[in-house]
C-alpha cells in the first residue's frame, strides 16, 4: 500500500497545481451518459476492418516487413445518431486510423517488425487514477502507451511490458523500455491474436479510448486443406466490446471511485450499456445462406458475453484463442470472457428465418451480477438473404491435431491464489495474486521448454480470466473448495495453500471443461470458489524447436487477470524465466 500512497500524494500535488485538471473533472461530472434507449439498434452496417499485410512479396516469395503503426487522437462515429466521439486509434496515418485498429495479417515463419508510434496528446481523454501503480511521465505530459500482442510467443523486449511505456515521440520512456521496433517472428501455430495497450495502470482507459486491434497468423500449408470459409466476405473478425456515451458523443466513464477517499476514480469493473462490434453500435450485416467464419474477440474491460442466436442457429467451434481444435465442436451458446477468442463457423443455410439476432445473456459482473437488459442483451443483427447459395466451403471432421499435454514430464507444481481486498465499507480497494503486489520480486520462475502444473485458487466472488504471457495451457480439472470461508481465513493469514491443507478443501463438486475449450488456450475463466488445475507449456506446441530468442532476458513477462480494471490494480505478477 506504500506505493499506492506515494502515487496518491503525487496525484494531489498534480491536481493542486493544475486548474485545467479541475475544469476537466467538472466537465466529466456535468455531462452524464445518454440513455442507450435513445439510440436505435441495427441502423449501421458492420464495418470490414482495414487490413495490413505484415510481409512483403518479392517475386511471389514472402519476405519480412517493417510496419509503422501510429496511435492518434481523432473522432469516430460509433452510431448514426451519436455525435463523433473523441478516441485514440491505431493506424498507419491519422486519416486511416480506426476503431478497432487495422487487422494485421502475418504469415507463419515470416518475420514482422513493427515500430509503434505514439502521436497522442499531452492529456488523456478519460479520467485516470494515479493512486494505483500508474505510468506517470516526470513532466506530467503525454499519454503513456505500450503495445502487447496478446497470444504471441516472442522475445521479452517485444512483449509490451507494462513498464516499457513511452510517450509521444519517445520523449519519455518507462523503466523497462528496451527498443522502438518490436520483432514478431510468427513462428507459432496459426491462429488468432490481438494487439492492445498494456501501460501500467492505464490499460483500462487506453483500451476504452480505442487502442486495440486484431492480428492473425496464417499458414496456408496447414489451413488450406481444411476448406473452411475464407476470403474477405466469408472470414470475418468480430471485435466486440461495451461502452457508454455522453450526450455530446464522448465516451462516458464514471470519474468517482467506489472508495473515493482511497482511489478517487478507480472502480473494480467498467460496464457500458451500448454493445459495439467492429466500431459500430449494434450493427447489422447482410449474409448469404451459406457458411461464414467469425473470429470473435471479446475486447471488453470486464463484460463477459454468453452469445446465442435468437433463431436457434448454433456455433461450430474450430479454434479457441490462438489454437485450432482437433475436431469441430457444435454449441448453441458460447461464453467468452474478456480477451478470449471464439473462432466459429455459422451456417446461415440452416436458418428457418430471414433474421438472426446475435444476443447475450451473461450477468455482469460474471457470474453473480446483474442480469442483462434490452440494450446490453443484444449484440448485432444478421439479415439473411432468401435465396440459397452454392457453398464449396466445409467444416471437416478433423481440424489440426497438436500433441496433448504431457503429464509425465512436470518440472514444477505451483499454487496461484487470487485475492480481493476491501475497505471498511466493503468495497474493493485492490486485487492481488498470491498476496503480492506487482512490484515484489517474481516467485513464478519457470525454465523455457518445460511443463508446469498451476493450481489456480479463486478466493474472490468474480470469475477472473487468467492470461499467461508466452505460455499456452490446457485445463485439466476444476474442483470446488469446501469449507471455503475457513480456507479463505487461513489463506489470508498465511498465503500458503499447503499449510492451509488445500487437499482437504479441494474435494467438492467438479465442473467439466467445455469440449470446445479442452485444447490449448492462453486465457481461461477461473471460477470463484474453485481450484482450476492447468498444465502450462513454455514451448511451441506444434514442434520440438527451442525458442529462437532468450526468454530469460529483461524485462521478462507477466501473467494476470484480464479484467482490465483488476489488472490495473494490480492483479498481475511478473513471470521471470531462468536458465
Amino acid at each position: 500500500m506504500a506505493s499506492q500512497l506515494r502515487f496518491f500524494l503525487l496525484y494531489l500535488t498534480f491536481i493542486a497545481s493544475s486548474s485545467s485538471s479541475r475544469a476537466i473533472a467538472s466537465t466529466w461530472k456535468q455531462n452524464e451518459p445518454i440513455s442507450p434507449s435513445q439510440l436505435e439498434m441495427f441502423v449501421d452496417e458492420l464495418l470490414i476492418l482495414p487490413k495490413i499485410q505484415a510481409f512483403d512479396l518479392v517475386n511471389g516469395v514472402p519476405k519480412p516487413k517493417l510496419l509503422n503503426i501510429g496511435m492518434f487522437k481523432k473522432k469516430w462515429k460509433f452510431h448514426r445518431d451519436l455525435p463523433p466521439t473523441p478516441v485514440f486509434a491505431y493506424g498507419t496515418s491519422k486519416l486511416t486510423a480506426s476503431i478497432p485498429g487495422p487487422t494485421i495479417e502475418a504469415l507463419h515463419g515470416i518475420d514482422t517488425y513493427v515500430t509503434w508510434h505514439n502521436h497522442l496528446p499531452s492529456k488523456h481523454i478519460l479520467p485516470w487514477d494515479p493512486t494505483i501503480p500508474t505510468a506517470i511521465p516526470s513532466t506530467k505530459k503525454g499519454v503513456p502507451t505500450v503495445v502487447h500482442l496478446h497470444g504471441a510467443i516472442d522475445e521479452p523486449a517485444s512483449d509490451g511490458n507494462a513498464n516499457a511505456w513511452f510517450t509521444a515521440g519517445f520523449e519519455e520512456k518507462g523503466p523497462t523500455w528496451v527498443k522502438t521496433t518490436y520483432h514478431y517472428r510468427n513462428l507459432q501455430q496459426p491462429g488468432n491474436l490481438w494487439y492492445h495497450d498494456h501501460a501500467m495502470g492505464l490499460t483500462r482507459v487506453n483500451l476504452l479510448a480505442g487502442l486495440l486491434g486484431a492480428y492473425i497468423i496464417r499458414d496456408r500449408q496447414v489451413e488450406a486443406p481444411l476448406g473452411l470459409p475464407c476470403g474477405e466476405e466469408f472470414d470475418r473478425s468480430l471485435i466486440v466490446f461495451d461502452r457508454s456515451f455522453r450526450k455530446d458523443g464522448k465516451i462516458y466513464m464514471n470519474s468517482t471511485g467506489n472508495n473515493p477517499s482511497i482511489h478517487p476514480q478507480w472502480q473494480p469493473e467498467y460496464f457500458g450499456d451500448v454493445i459495439v462490434v467492429n466500431g459500430k453500435a449494434w450493427p447489422r450485416m447482410e449474409v448469404r445462406r451459406r457458411k461464414y467464419r467469425f473470429r470473435i474477440i471479446n475486447a471488453s474491460n470486464a463484460r463477459f458475453f454468453r452469445f446465442f442466436f435468437t433463431n436457434g442457429l448454433g456455433f461450430i467451434h474450430v479454434a479457441s484463442d490462438s489454437v485450432y481444435l482437433g475436431k469441430p465442436v457444435m454449441t448453441n451458446e458460447t461464453l467468452v470472457a474478456p480477451s478470449e477468442i471464439a473462432d466459429v463457423v455459422v451456417d446461415f443455410s440452416e436458418s428457418n428465418s430471414d433474421i438472426a439476432i446475435l444476443a447475450n445473456d451473461a450477468p455482469f459482473p460474471y457470474p453473480s451480477g446483474d442480469p442483462v437488459n434490452d440494450n446490453n442483451g443484444k449484440v448485432m443483427k444478421f439479415i439473411i438473404k432468401k435465396e440459397h447459395q452454392v457453398d464449396t466451403s466445409q467444416v471437416p471432421d478433423t481440424l489440426v491435431k497438436y500433441p496433448p499435454p504431457d503429464l509425465s514430464n512436470i518440472a514444477q507444481t505451483r499454487y496461484i491464489a487470487m485475492y480481493e481486498y476491501t475497505s471498511d465499507i466493503d468495497e474493493p480497494t485492490h486485487l492481488y495474486i498470491n498476496g503480492r503486489s506487482y512490484e515484489q520480486p517474481a516467485t513464478e520462475t519457470p525454465k523455457a521448454g518445460t511443463n508446469e502444473i498451476w493450481n489456480v485458487i479463486n478466493l474472490t466472488e468474480d470469475n477472473h480470466p487468467l492470461h499467461i504471457h508466452l505460455g499456452l495451457f490446457v485445463v485439466l480439472d476444476q474442483t470446488e473448495l469446501v469449507n471455503l470461508e475457513k480456507f479463505k481465513t487461513c489463506m489470508t493469514k498465511w498465503n500458503d495453500a499447503i499449510k492451509c491443507n488445500i487437499s482437504k478443501h479441494a474435494r467438492g463438486k467438479k465442473i467439466k471443461v467445455p469440449t470446445h475449450e479442452m485444447g490449448w488456450k492462453n486465457v481461461y475463466k477461473i471460477t470463484p470458489g474453485y481450484v482450476t488445475k492447468i498444465l502450462v507449456r513454455f514451448s511451441y506446441i506444434h514442434s520440438n524447436a527451442s525458442y529462437p530468442f532468450d526468454a530469460t532476458a529483461e524485462p521478462g513477462y507477466v501473467y494476470h487477470c484480464h479484467i482490465l480494471d483488476h489488472e490495473d490494480n494490480v492483479m498481475m505478477r511478473p513471470l521471470k524465466f531462468i536458465k
